[in-house]
């Protein structure tokens, strides 16, 4: 549990305790995200009626980020990466950011050390305009090989 300091009111972390302690929160967070991408592997989101549709697409006609996440997430698990940049392009490159900060969250607290994310606001707006992009450009004519 967490200490205050009398003298300030910072927050001091606990001791450091054992390595399987500080490994299991990315552990369990690695056991969640395996288990979604199990279920979707198992579950095909190319049959109608396994999830609910996007609402955007729905009601617009309009494809968001998002769309084409799970196929692509269940061609992952297939090992078919072709199938699953064409589902959703930017859904794989998060799958492989997310594999990169996972690794370095997990030497980082085997070492001890605290997990260290320093996103300045220049990151997410450059994040923001990517996603930006990317909606727009696969709702265009032109940007039908984007499409889901």
């Amino acid at each position: 549990m967490p200490t205050v300091n009398a003298d300030s009111p910072r927050v001091t972390p606990p001791a450091a305790g054992s390595v399987a302690g500080r490994l299991a929160v990315p552990a369990g967070m690695l056991a969640a995200i395996a288990a979604a991408f199990a279920y979707v592997g198992a579950v095909d989101p190319n049959e109608p009626g396994h999830y609910p549709a996007c609402p955007l697409l729905q009601y617009t006609g309009l494809y968001c980020p998002g769309c084409g996440g799970l196929r692509s997430a269940h061609a992952v698990v297939h090992g078919d990466f072709a199938a699953a940049l064409q589902a959703n392009a930017v859904a794989v490159a998060g799958y492989a950011v997310f594999a990169v900060a996972w690794a370095v969250w997990m030497v980082r607290a085997a070492r001890g050390r605290p997990p260290r994310v320093e996103l300045r606001s220049v990151h997410l707006w450059a994040l923001g305009t990517l996603l930006l992009v990317f909606t727009v450009v696969r709702n265009l004519p032109f940007g039908g090989w984007l499409h889901p």
